[in-house]
């Protein structure tokens, strides 16, 4: 249709839809040069999800060295809470305020342990065998949510660059003494917290890396340490490539020179 002067309207603008929030993960494990003199396996576990709706969740373990089967525990326990968690989004049953995380991250512990009890009975093993820590992350649009039983440590950053921890190091009285998913009082210890607002990366490692990474022994994230990473991430092309140089850079002589422990770190970041 022409317009009176003879000409077509123009169109109005294009509003311009931004681009949806998702979480890119890289996540890498590695084992300890004092495990490899040992002929030990890597005690260490990781397992992560991306869910619809802007939403991941991840789980980081680290098994107790002087455990038989803690590599088992470790890898069992993060997979069953990582899964809990999942089942709940996916029937859109995650929680709202506070106290209801708390419930849902500690019912996820729970499945973990009694997974990591059940297996014990099955290799004929005390669950002590399969002692491992656990810390369990969900991130959202709108908020972070953790819960952690053991040593290591999550992190967060928001837009402003700003890094503070979400966890701290569960230490005992000795060093590398700690809490274990499978004792009597540790869904009673459980640590947690909930820090709304839109986060920008999350990090979450294990105890092998507490030394480089936190101010000890308070558990004050060093910055320095992170500050690259979340850089990282924001640049690297995509999440394969994010895996292969972040398990180059924790082989790296960097980090082996200054640990000879076990080490995970799981770095997410949210795109768009």
């Amino acid at each position: 249709m022409m317009s009176p002067r003879g000409r077509e309207p123009r169109p109005g603008p294009t509003a311009v839809r931004a681009p949806a929030r998702r979480w890119r993960i890289a996540a890498a494990s590695m084992p300890g040069s004092n495990h490899e003199k040992m002929g030990l396996p890597c005690q260490d576990a990781c397992f992560h999800r991306t869910l619809p709706g802007g939403i991941f969740v991840a789980a980081v373990a680290d098994g107790a060295g002087s455990a038989r089967h803690s590599d088992i525990g470790a890898a069992l326990a993060a997979k069953k809470a990582v899964d809990t968690i999942a089942a709940q989004a996916a029937l859109a049953r995650l929680p709202e305020d506070d106290e209801a995380w708390r419930s849902l991250l500690v019912d996820a512990f729970a499945v973990a342990r009694g997974a990591v009890e059940r297996e014990a009975a099955e290799l004929g093993a005390s669950p002590g065998d399969l002692a491992t820590t656990l810390i369990l992350v969900v991130g959202t649009r709108q908020l972070v949510a953790v819960a952690q039983v053991g040593d290591g440590a999550a992190i967060v950053c928001d837009d402003a660059g700003e890094v503070g921890a979400l966890t701290v190091p569960q230490n005992g009285e000795y060093l590398n003494e700690t809490e274990f998913l499978v004792a009597p009082q540790a869904l009673e210890s459980i640590q947690w917290a909930v820090r709304r607002g839109e986060p920008a990366h999350v990090a979450v490692l294990s105890d092998g890396l507490e030394m480089l990474a936190l101010k000890m022994p308070d558990g004050v994230p060093h910055q320095p340490f992170f500050d690259p990473l979340f850089r990282f991430m924001a640049d690297v092309g995509g999440e394969q490539e994010a895996n292969r140089q972040l398990q180059e850079f924790l082989g790296s002589t960097r980090i082996r020179e200054r640990t000879d422990d076990d080490v995970t770190l799981l770095l997410a970041s949210v795109r768009g």
